[in-house]
């Protein structure tokens, strides 16, 4: 079973700011289009990971805002997850990219925001999360592995699409991760207090 995380909007900071005060929370949002600009700033600076142009950052904060997440501390973006639904397989979640700004990173971040994004009620139905992934990307096959780990389920690992037969030699090959089943609790959480 998928649960849901304990903190749905804030997990409280470890650390206090140099004036002694708590630092901002953490907290976990969809994109809106204002976005854009901050989104593509953060995928440039996380490389090996492949830059959209700036429109293709906007049509992810608009029109597939429920299948991506912001992770912001203090207004400042730290986290970015973008994914959708495949039309051929509607049971499975397809994780486009994973972007974490350098001060937000060996915090499990990335782990969050991802099972943050599973929980939502536009992730209904999905028994499986797909990603396709270059061999020498460790810290995504270790984030997709701890994702089975934590579930107790599988990881299966495919070619997908080969360098020279679909990237005419000038991209590394790309493996597909296959992790699931599993059960996901999309069920809205109450935060409304009894009368």
């Amino acid at each position: 079973m998928f649960d849901r995380p304990q903190e749905r909007d804030t997990a409280p900071s470890a650390k206090d700011t140099p004036s002694g005060r708590p630092a901002a929370s953490l907290q976990f949002r969809k994109p809106v289009a204002t976005d854009g600009p901050a989104i593509t700033a953060l995928i440039a600076a996380c490389p090996p990971l492949d830059r959209n142009s700036r429109y293709f950052n906007l049509i992810q904060c608009t029109h597939f805002a429920d299948n991506c997440i912001i992770a912001e501390r203090g207004g400042r973006i730290l986290g970015w997850i973008s994914g959708h639904r495949p039309p051929a397989e509607p049971s499975a979640f397809f994780v486009w990219q994973v972007a974490v700004a350098p001060e937000g990173r060996g915090q499990g971040l990335a782990s969050q925001m991802l099972d943050e994004l599973l929980t939502r009620p536009a992730q209904a139905g999905v028994t499986h999360v797909l990603a396709t992934i270059t061999a020498d990307n460790a810290a995504s096959w270790a984030l997709f592995h701890g994702l089975a780990r934590r579930h107790d389920t599988t990881l299966d690992r495919s070619i997908v699409f080969e360098r020279d037969a679909h990237f005419a030699g000038v991209h590394p090959s790309e493996f597909q991760a296959r992790i699931g089943p599993f059960a996901i609790d999309t069920t809205p959480t109450d935060t409304t207090s009894p009368e």
